[in-house]
Parts: structure tokens; C-alpha cells; sequence
């Protein structure tokens, strides 16, 4: 069940990253709509696992983008 979540969410910040280029985790978990940062860091995990986004830290956030 986990696994379809993340799958399905890693979709989701794909999709915003694409579009949007460089997002914050706070921008992020806005556009994707999903009801708490657990489930955010499920997609997350998913994708940098799988080296499609990048993240680095800037001040006091993490910036994503697609690689």
C-alpha cells in the first residue's frame, strides 16, 4: 500500500518540478496538495533513490529540481 502512495505522490512532485522548475518543500508540498509532509517524503524518497531530482540545502530549507 506504502508503495503505491509513493509511487503515485513521486508522480505528483515530478510533475510540479516540470513545471515549475526549483521548488522549496514548502512550495512543493503546496502544489502537489498532499495532507502531510509524511506523505511528501514517501515521493521524495522514491525519487531520490531513483536519482531523477536533486536537493540542496539553502539556508534553512531544501530546494528540489529535476536532474
Amino acid at each position: 500500500m506504502l508503495q503505491e502512495i509513493a509511487g503515485e505522490i513521486a508522480g505528483k512532485i515530478w510533475v510540479a518540478l516540470s513545471e515549475n522548475g526549483e521548488l522549496t518543500g514548502k512550495e512543493l508540498k503546496k502544489a502537489i496538495k498532499v495532507k502531510s509532509e509524511k506523505e511528501m517524503f514517501l515521493g521524495l524518497g522514491w525519487l531520490l533513490r531513483e536519482g531523477k531530482i536533486a536537493a540542496v540545502e539553502v539556508e534553512e530549507d531544501v530546494v528540489y529540481s529535476l536532474k
